[in-house]
């Protein structure tokens, strides 16, 4: 049964990031604690997991994981799967091609791609459910810093790399930039490679959506 609308919560703000399975977890995962923390600074209400559909995961199967905000108390805090996401994170550009990455967006949604990529060119091999899409941020995470391969920190044991110390740190900054979900300086609290925040903020490149041309079928 799809629990769609067994939690109606329209302060809810629910974040996927996908990655690509050992290479990328600790990305994925950094991603939605940062900003999760950055947001309970805020006064907010929050959750970050790992998506245990996805494991145990594979050498670079896509992988997933998830961040929830909101004013408000989380009643959904037991549904295992972000169904309806409003922001969207590629840990790497090859994402795009063979998954469904925007399933279940709502309206109004934000995709941000680890990509040195047009947000043009990246477009064209995203075929389905681009119809609620509003924004695309692209920003080069591998270039602003290097990824951490570690497996400290899965499945809620404490991270001993620090959190944001890699490409992490980039890519949720893009998210700031793109959405404004946290503010920014609460951001650079929670991670510890600040460096490639700044540039990233400064450097991510934020596209409407609806001008640029739809994936051939």
């Amino acid at each position: 049964m799809s629990t769609n609308n067994l939690f109606a919560e329209p302060n809810l703000t629910q974040i996927t990031v996908w990655g690509r399975g050992v290479y990328e977890n600790k990305e994925a995962r950094d991603v939605v604690v940062s900003l999760t923390e950055a947001a309970a600074l805020e006064g907010k209400f929050v959750q970050a997991w790992e998506n245990y559909v996805d494991l145990p995961d594979r050498i670079y199967v896509p992988v997933r994981a998830y961040g929830k905000i909101s004013p408000n108390e989380i009643e959904s805090k037991y549904v295992y799967e972000n169904e309806t996401p409003d922001i969207v994170v590629l840990t790497e550009e090859t994402l795009v091609k063979g998954v469904d990455i925007l399933k279940g967006i709502r309206p109004g949604a934000v995709l941000i791609v680890n990509t040195k990529r047009a947000p043009e060119y990246l477009f064209k091999f995203i075929k389905k459910n681009t119809e609620n899409l509003s924004k695309i941020v692209t920003i080069d995470a591998n270039k602003l810093s290097k990824s951490i391969i570690t497996l400290s920190g899965a499945e809620g044991a404490t991270d001993a790399s620090g959190i944001g110390k890699g490409m992490g740190a980039a890519l949720a900054a893009a998210v700031v930039k793109g959405t404004g979900i946290v503010k920014f300086e609460n951001l650079l609290e929670m991670v510890v490679n600040k460096s490639a925040a700044k540039k990233a903020f400064d450097q991510a490149v934020v596209v409407d959506a609806s001008s640029l041309p739809k994936a051939s079928a």
